[in-house]
């Protein structure tokens, strides 16, 4: 338990770094077409996180997502990935300090990755004491990214 709460405090202190209201660091004036596609990776980063709390909530939980025998639900967006939310916060952080250009967003938005990876990592550890199919899940199931070789079932 104590290492959960020294990666949320670490969390907490780089969402703060984030979302104080820093003036741009640089000097440059983004091109319309990047700023299109950061502001795509920005919606498309939230979606990302709403389909992962929807998931998660059990709200979209279907029979035929579930495994018969332990009832564990893998489905969803949990079906491509396994941490949406973590990667959904990561590319609207990261789209976003590009969009305003600043490099304490961006540079928090890297620490913040870096946290996220290894605090999924500490949960996962748990999850596999919690979970019988979740090894297997793993294996098929890429930690933010989907596999290449993601076969639908």
């Amino acid at each position: 338990m104590k290492k959960d709460f020294i990666y949320l405090l670490l969390q907490f202190a780089l969402f703060t770094l984030y979302f104080v209201s820093w003036e741009n660091d640089l000097d440059w004036v983004l091109p319309p077409w990047l700023s299109y596609v950061l502001i795509a990776g920005i919606i498309f980063g939230i979606l990302i996180i709403l389909f992962g709390i929807v998931n998660l909530s059990g709200l979209a939980v279907s029979n035929s997502d579930r495994n018969k025998k332990t009832g564990e639900y893998f489905g969803g967006i949990y079906k491509y990935v396994r941490h949406p939310i973590y990667i959904g916060i990561a590319i609207v952080m990261f789209s976003y300090a590009i969009y305003v250009l600043s490099l304490i967003k961006l540079a928090a938005t890297i620490l913040l990755v870096i946290l996220l990876y290894f605090k999924s990592k500490q949960e996962e550890k748990d999850l596999l004491k919690h979970f019988s199919d979740y090894k297997n899940y793993k294996k098929r199931t890429g930690r933010f990214f989907p596999k290449k070789n993601h076969h639908s079932s």
